[in-house]
């Protein structure tokens, strides 16, 4: 199946500047488990809850760190037309949870391991 048939179509960020006590209440209120980081209106990297416990981890004070300082700062993509398994697989392969969803070039939405864990067990 194809990625643009699995995917939540919302864009779910923070900006660079915003601190992680904030990025982590607002993936606490949205329920999820990463969020794409902006800077202005362009991704630059994305932060997860694994990004949040290794800020704590080591010791950082949620409310002096931002964004930036603990987000992936590569970012990975899939796209609309791309075939889920194969998108699983380098998940997989990369040992991430979550991807931005890109329509040429423009971030569309997010999927993550769960959403192609659902999309297996529904399709038994």
């Amino acid at each position: 199946m194809l990625i643009g048939n699995v995917y939540r179509p919302m864009v779910l960020s923070c900006q660079r500047d915003e601190p992680l006590a904030t990025v982590a209440r607002r993936m606490a209120e949205k329920r999820v488990g990463a969020l794409a980081v902006l800077d202005g209106d362009r991704v630059t990297g994305i932060i997860t809850e694994r990004d949040l416990v290794g800020a704590l981890a080591r010791s950082a004070d949620p409310a002096g760190e931002n964004a930036a300082a603990y987000a992936s700062p590569h970012v990975r993509t899939a796209g609309l037309d791309e075939d889920s398994q194969e998108v699983a697989r380098r998940m997989l392969d990369a040992d991430i949870r979550h991807l931005p969803v890109d329509d040429h070039g423009r971030v569309v939405g997010m999927v993550s391991m769960r959403d192609l864990l659902a999309l297996e067990t529904w399709a038994s």
